[in-house]
């Protein structure tokens, strides 16, 4: 039923997103990405340490991620270094990196799971040749930044996505380098995803003496 907007019952009810956080979820920091590697590691979470590990560096939406396939990542029985997938989004490819954290976590992991390239990296527990769905994937992340401390209302699959980006970009500043790395097809929706402003361009003016 639709509703008048001078309706006094419209003003009085509760916005749908109030107390909710719905702006760009936080990137993660260096000492939360270690806080839950040994929270994994300490309960002995395999697939859930590699999954964390390879969403850091593949930098992928998480529509691309849990769809990634072992053939994808492996070449002649070991870990490739750098992988390329498709995006879902845009349909183009984009080249990730696959340090040795990750490598090593995927290894533990594959070894458990089998090494066939025609699998998922990640199988769904209900329909083992199909890939975990996004959603469990999100709640994954709810539960890892709650186990050390997080608000999980700042944190989301876009978090994982960003944190190394994020990084990057204080570090040099490039802001080319992260389009590619995040496989934006236009640098502005890169200023928009990194929350590029004003001071973080004076900032950058400033380290540089003329």
């Amino acid at each position: 039923m639709g509703h008048s907007d001078l309706d006094p019952a419209v003003h009085e009810r509760r916005p749908w997103n109030a107390g909710q956080n719905v702006g760009p979820k936080r990137p993660l920091k260096l000492r939360d990405v270690w806080a839950i590697r040994f929270y994994l590691d300490e309960h002995r979470r395999l697939r859930d340490r590699a999954l964390f590990d390879l969403a850091i560096d593949s930098k992928l939406r998480g529509c691309d991620l849990v769809k990634i396939k072992i053939g994808d990542i492996v070449s002649r029985g070991s870990i490739r270094s750098r992988a390329t997938v498709i995006q879902q989004k845009t349909g183009k490819p984009v080249q990730f990196e696959i340090m040795t954290e990750a490598r090593k976590s995927l290894t533990v992991w594959l070894d458990r799971r089998g090494w066939n390239s025609e699998n998922f990296v990640f199988p769904s527990r209900t329909d083992y040749r199909g890939h975990l769905s996004t959603r469990q994937y999100a709640r994954l992340i709810d539960e890892w930044v709650m186990t050390v401390g997080l608000d999980k209302r700042e944190f989301g699959t876009h978090s994982l996505r960003r944190t190394k980006v994020s990084l990057i970009y204080k570090a040099t500043g490039n802001l080319r380098a992260v389009q590619i790395l995040l496989g934006h097809t236009n640098i502005e929706n890169t200023v928009r995803y990194l929350g590029v402003d004003i001071d973080d361009a004076l900032t950058l003016s400033e380290r540089t003496e003329i």
